[in-house]
């Protein structure tokens, strides 16, 4: 698997931790995720880009997902569809670096991998819009 697929599937993990333990520190759920594994330091690293980036921009990128969402409200999400659909979207609004089908991609396959049964159709759906017509506005 190559590194930044393995970052995304380590920083998903994280995100999804941090939406459900609410009230414990960053900093320790981190540290306690990264203690039990023996990742190399390239793949820690795009890893932390993806958690701090999206976390940092958390109440923006939730604002845009709810506009690009019909009749769901963010909350209301399954928590992996929406950690997965927030991370993307950091990607695709934030990293110009990555290419947006790239994002997406790796989005709707940690959706398959991690989610339900229609979670990467709806995955892909959200992020498809968002990327035509946020990154056309850019």
């Amino acid at each position: 698997m190559r590194n930044r697929t393995l970052s995304r599937e380590c920083a998903l993990q994280i995100l999804y931790t941090v939406d459900i333990q609410k009230t414990a520190p960053l900093a320790e759920l981190v540290n306690d995720y990264w203690q039990k594994r023996s990742d190399d330091e390239i793949i820690r690293q795009f890893a932390m880009v993806l958690v701090n980036g999206t976390l940092a921009h958390r109440k923006d990128i939730d604002k845009l997902i709810t506009e690009y969402t019909d009749n769901w409200r963010i909350e209301r999400m399954a928590v992996i569809d929406r950690n997965i659909i927030r991370m993307a979207t950091f990607e695709l609004m934030y990293l110009e670096q990555i290419p947006p089908k790239v994002a997406i991609n790796e989005a709707v396959e940690l959706a398959k991998k991690f989610g339900d049964d229609e979670s990467g159709r709806f995955v892909n759906g959200v992020l498809d819009k968002i990327n035509k017509q946020e990154r056309k506005n850019k």
